[in-house]
């Protein structure tokens, strides 16, 4: 059985590269590389055992430490019998896009006893990101924490914690998620659900068999700790809370915010998060659960349960701390939208001299997606409610779309067509700019549900401005949707609810402190303002992060140009790219 990764050896492994880059000291190697043996490994939980694929036998896997500044190299050598590719979420990708991971986007797969060696450099980011497989949904159990810290001398812009521990939120899924997404696809209907959920791959004790595998955090009074918080649920936004303790938010996708304290935050899949938690004063002859449950919209089933760590106060007396009473937070109700809004409107970025907000005050293009769900028509000759037609009423499948473009991968990867010119045939150029046809976008949906389907980029000259209004539909019913956008972080510059209004809303859109991300959360029944700059050159996936809607093909292609100077261009392929052969 797999050991989960603990605490206690991620702070050391921090402490140890702290050590290694302290000012005075010899300078360190600012290379650093690692060995991820991707392979299948007998994992017990929730009175079960089952083989799942991980990272060097470790669920979730290893961090991958590093600084603000640093080179990493990371050899991925597959040993699993799927195909395998890993993205480095949030990581800019600064003219390294053929290292950025997912599959048939940047590269093809690595195959079942191959290797590849992905290159990049961590550039203007500090905090926490993640890694995860990028590919069906591997990543259930394919993924690890990346923990930026600053350059070697440049303090945190907040007091500097006692100690820092990756806090990963996961899923356990009694079944093979491949087999649950397969079949899901097969018939057209939603796939089954999730068992539990997870703390750094620990169900807790609200769940059957699993008081011994329970994630426990144990402080000392008055002191303060940094949590690092990171959502690697496939299918799930979390509620999260640590009774009768305030969370202190500084930092989000690897970037400072203004610092402001909650009782409950919301993390949706692929964020991440930076959390002050300052221990009581004193001893308080008391435990605390650390809870998690989801927030979801959804008009289907979901997985329904909470997971539980303990915060636990160190004692002389072990025997004593087994007595104590364990006390509980209140958490939102599941579809609390209004407890995710207030929450997400406290976010703000930095905005200092040494961290400034360099959100583009004008911009060169606009752009409207409407994304949500819709359906496709019954496989030709299926009956009524027969095996290829279990989607909404029976009578459709479910499908998810972009501007009506429910986006097909190729076969061949686009950045390799892209930069090869060999284009025709693998993608088109013409993803709309608006949706095709304009309808009330959150009132009565239209009667046509149907989405098209399709391989289509956006394509942007190098360094253009952006402003993108991503809006949701209420079409098979109003949900929130996480979007992430390889390659780039972004400003969110306004959100709200209803349709996207472009003669007002405009005039409210924050353009002094706007929170930068890189997942964003689309409101259930509203829209989401963002602005970038389009200065990396190369093919990014733009996605929901729930990962039944990117299968429904929930997803699009930003291609961006290369530029007039030679730092502007996309270099060439690396020797060992995976082949589709």
């Amino acid at each position: 059985m797999a050991v989960p990764s603990s605490p206690s050896l991620l702070l050391v492994a921090a402490m140890v590269l702290c050590a290694a880059t302290t000012p005075g000291a010899a300078q360190a190697v600012t290379t650093r590389k690692y060995h991820f043996d991707v392979g299948m490994t007998s994992v017990t939980r929730l009175c079960g055992t089952k083989s799942i694929a991980t990272v060097n036998g470790q669920f979730p896997g290893p961090t991958l430490f590093a600084r603000e500044g640093d080179h990493v190299e990371v050899n991925v050598v597959n040993n699993s019998p799927y195909n395998m590719s890993i993205h480095w979420h949030g990581v800019r990708q600064l003219l390294s896009g053929w290292y950025d991971g997912p599959s048939y986007v940047t590269q093809c797969p690595i195959q079942p006893g191959q290797s590849y060696v992905y290159r990049f450099q961590i550039v203007g980011q500090r905090g926490t990101l993640w890694w995860h497989a990028h590919i069906s949904w591997l990543r259930a159990t394919v993924h690890g924490p990346i923990v930026i810290l600053p350059p070697a001398g440049v303090p945190y812009p907040f007091p500097a914690p006692e100690a820092e521990v990756p806090l990963m939120f996961g899923e356990w899924w009694r079944n093979d998620t491949e087999a649950v997404i397969a079949q899901a696809l097969r018939t057209g209907g939603g796939p089954n659900v999730s068992d539990a959920y997870t703390m750094n791959g620990l169900p807790g004790p609200l769940y059957a068999c699993s008081a011994k595998d329970t994630f426990r955090l144990k402080v000392k009074p008055g002191k303060t700790y940094m949590l690092r918080l990171i959502n690697a649920a496939l299918n799930d936004e979390l509620f999260f809370a640590v009774a009768s303790h305030t969370l202190t938010v500084v930092d989000v996708d690897a970037l400072y915010v203004k610092p402001f304290a909650v009782e409950t935050l919301i993390i949706a899949p692929g964020q991440t998060s930076n959390v002050l938690l300052t221990a009581k004063p004193a001893y308080p002859g008391a435990r605390y659960y650390m809870l998690a449950r989801p927030y979801t919209n959804t008009q289907g089933t979901f997985d329904n349960t909470t997971v539980a760590g303990i915060l636990e106060y160190e004692h002389d007396d072990p025997a004593t701390g087994k007595s104590l009473p364990i006390y509980r937070p209140t958490l939102p109700q599941i579809n609390d939208t209004s407890a995710v809004s207030n929450y997400t409107a406290k976010l703000r970025s930095l905005a200092s001299a040494a961290y400034p907000a360099a959100v583009p005050q004008a911009v060169d293009r606009e752009f409207l997606f409407t994304v949500g769900l819709g359906t496709h028509p019954c496989a030709p000759g299926s009956p009524v409610n027969g095996s290829t037609c279990q989607g909404p009423n029976g009578t459709a499948r479910f499908a998810a779309s972009i501007n009506n473009v429910s986006f097909v991968l190729p076969t061949t990867a686009l950045l390799q067509s892209h930069y090869t010119g060999m284009s025709k045939g693998v993608y088109a150029s013409d993803f709309p700019f608006a949706p095709p046809r304009p309808f009330n976008y959150t009132g009565t949906p239209p009667n046509n549900t149907n989405v098209m389907t399709g391989t289509k980029a956006l394509v942007l000259p190098f360094g253009t401005a952006v402003e993108l209004v991503m809006q949701d539909t209420s079409i098979l019913g109003a949900e929130s949707h996480p979007l992430h956008l390889h390659g780039f972080n972004f400003f969110v510059v306004g959100q709200g609810f209803g349709n996207y209004d472009p003669a007002k809303d405009p005039a409210k859109f924050n353009l002094v402190d706007p929170v930068e991300r890189n997942t964003v959360g689309v409101p259930a029944g509203g829209w989401v303002a963002i602005r970038f700059r389009a200065d990396n050159p190369g093919v990014w996936f733009m996605h929901c992060h729930l990962e039944v809607h990117m299968s429904w093909g929930l997803k699009m292609a930003w291609l961006v140009l290369d530029g007039n100077l030679p730092n502007q261009k996309l270099p060439p392929p690396p020797a060992d790219l995976p082949s589709s052969s």
